[in-house]
């Protein structure tokens, strides 16, 4: 049984530090910080296993494995959220471009970006960073 986002909030780390020992430096970095992993390395990008991806800050549900697909663009891709109310999308200006960011709805985990050159039938491109993210195989 899952819990509720209210049991779940009430567990989330509330100061920089407590995010720091929760998460791996890595994880770190990409969730708290915005960063990202190097093309062609996260543990995901190449992954078959089914099951259900987990926001690796809070275990949100995030993305279901059938809705992943390989965009050959460097990172995990998916075609849509397993939830939509799971994830916020927000407009990044950073690094003189214009994206769409992904952030996970409970804990704000910075996950990746969205892009509108994704296969139908969504037409979207969930380019998500292997460390945002844990895979459960045991939910779909």
């Amino acid at each position: 049984m899952t819990a509720d986002r209210s049991d779940v909030a009430r567990d989330l780390p509330k100061t920089d530090e407590e995010w720091r020992q929760r998460l791996t430096p890595a994880q770190y970095e990409v969730l708290r910080r915005k960063g990202t992993e190097r093309p062609g390395t996260g543990e995901y990008l190449h992954a078959k296993q089914s099951g259900m991806y987990k926001c690796a800050g809070c275990g949100a549900e995030l993305f279901v494995s059938d809705s992943k697909y390989d965009s050959h663009c460097g990172w995990p891709s998916f075609t849509q959220p397993s939830n939509e109310a799971n994830v916020d999308l927000t407009t990044d200006y950073s690094h003189g471009m214009v994206r769409t960011e992904v952030t996970c709805h409970q804990c704000g985990g910075h996950l990746g970006h969205v892009f509108d050159d994704g296969p139908l039938p969504t037409g979207q491109r969930y380019c998500i960073n292997s460390l945002s993210l844990t895979l459960d195989p045991s939910e779909k």
